[in-house]
C-alpha cells in the first residue's frame, strides 16, 4: 500500500484482522511512554489505514505521540477529541501527479487552499501539505517559476491565519516524474516565494533515494524545513537494523539545528503487530 493509494479516495477502516488486540500496548505502563521531549512526535494515518481513527488516536495518545498527520478535515475533530493535533492536513482532492508547476492547475489549486487555509487555522491544524506536480516534459526552472508564482497568491491568506503551505520532497523514481525531487530545487522556491508561511516536507525516506547526505542537507536547509518525515531504505519499512539509515544520528541532528515542528512516522509497518512497530519506531527517533 501506498501513500498515493490514498489520497482523495480515504475509505472507511477495514475489519481489523485477528492478532494483538489495540489495548496490548496501552497495558504496558505509563512510565514506560513517557518521551524526553526533543522531538514532536507525528505519525501518518495511511500507513495505519486498516485501524479504526478512534482506536488508532487512543493509541498515539498512550505512546506520547502528539500528532496524527496527513487527514482531511473531516478527520480532525476525531484525533482532536482524543487530545492530539492533526500536523498536516489535507486542503484539495487532487493528489501528487497534479500541482503547481501547471498554470492550469492554480485556479482550482488556489480556490481550494484559500477555501481551507481558515479552516484550518481554526481546528488548529498548522500545516497544509500541496505538491509540485509531476514535470510532463516541463524543465525545471519553467516549473519552479510557475509554482512560486501559484504559492505567492496564497502568502496573504496563509500568513493571515498562520498556517504553513508545505510542498513535499518525493524521490522521482517511485513518484515517477515528479518535480520537487531535490532538495536545493526547494529550498530555491522558499527563496522565490518569500514568506515564512512556505516552507518545505523533508521526506529522510526520499531524499535518501534521492541525493543521500541527509545530515547535512537537513543542517543546511533547516530554515526551509517546516516538516520532516521517516521511513527506512529501502522499502519503506520499520526504521531499525533492517534498514540503512541510523536514526539516532538523524534524530540528535534535527534537535542540534533547533528544529521545533514534528518529525511524521511515514514508514509502512513490515510487522503483524503494527502498533509494536509504530512504538519501537517512536522510541528510536526520541532522542
Amino acid at each position: 500500500m501506498t501513500r498515493r493509494n490514498m489520497i482523495g479516495g480515504m475509505a472507511g477502516a477495514a475489519v481489523i484482522s485477528a492478532g494483538k488486540p489495540f489495548g496490548s500496548l496501552l497495558s504496558e505502563g505509563a512510565d514506560q511512554n513517557k518521551l524526553k521531549g526533543n522531538i514532536h512526535h507525528s505519525v501518518s494515518q495511511w500507513c495505519y489505514g486498516d485501524i479504526p481513527l478512534e482506536e488508532f488516536a487512543k493509541a498515539c495518545k498512550e505512546m506520547g505521540i502528539e500528532s496524527i498527520e496527513l487527514l482531511n478535515e473531516k478527520d480532525w475533530p476525531t484525533v482532536a477529541k482524543a487530545g492530539l493535533k492533526c500536523a498536516v492536513g489535507y486542503a484539495t482532492d487532487w493528489g501528487i501527479p497534479k500541482g503547481f508547476n501547471r498554470k492550469e492547475n492554480h485556479e482550482k489549486l488556489i480556490a481550494d487552499f484559500e477555501a481551507m487555509i481558515p479552516k484550518a487555522a481554526a481546528a488548529g491544524v498548522p500545516n497544509l501539505i500541496c505538491f509540485s506536480g509531476n514535470r510532463e516534459g516541463l524543465n525545471d526552472n519553467e516549473g519552479l517559476i510557475n509554482c512560486a508564482t501559484g504559492l505567492r497568491k496564497l502568502m496573504p491568506t496563509a500568513e493571515k491565519h498562520g498556517v504553513t503551505i508545505l510542498m513535499e520532497l518525493l524521490n522521482s523514481y517511485g513518484h515517477k516524474d515528479y518535480q520537487c525531487d531535490k532538495t536545493s530545487w526547494g529550498a530555491a522556491l522558499g527563496e522565490m516565494v518569500g514568506s515564512e508561511r512556505f516552507k518545505l516536507l523533508y521526506d529522510i525516506y526520499h531524499m535518501q533515494i534521492m541525493e543521500g547526505n541527509v545530515i547535512e542537507n537537513i543542517r543546511k536547509y533547516i530554515n526551509h524545513i517546516g516538516h520532516i518525515h521517516t521511513g527506512g531504505v529501502p522499502g519503506r519499512h520499520e526504521l531499525d537494523e533492517t534498514q540503512e539509515l541510523y536514526y539516532p544520528a538523524i534524530m540528535q541532528a534535527i534537535v542540534k539545528t533547533g528544529y521545533k515542528g514534528y518529525v511524521g512516522q511515514e514508514f509502512v509497518p513490515a510487522q503483524k503487530d503494527k502498533l509494536a512497530s509504530l512504538k519501537k519506531c517512536i522510541q528510536i527517533c526520541d532522542v
